[in-house]
């Protein structure tokens, strides 16, 4: 599972399956590409960064 962070402080969660790439674009912003949730194509977002979260473990 990926954690991602968004510029505007919040996140989301997405499988890792989901991810293509994670790069920094030519104006220095920092790119996640991931499959739609429908699978039908690719979508590039902004992230502040993100964080893998290992199986298994919980968090209270």
């Amino acid at each position: 599972m990926i954690k991602y962070y968004y510029p505007d402080g919040t996140h989301c969660y997405r499988a890792l399956h989901t991810t293509h790439a994670v790069y920094h674009s030519d104006d220095g912003k920092l790119i996640a590409r991931a499959m739609k949730p429908d699978n039908s194509d690719m979508y590039e977002f902004e992230i502040a960064g993100f964080e893998l979260l290992k199986t298994g473990e919980r968090y209270d």
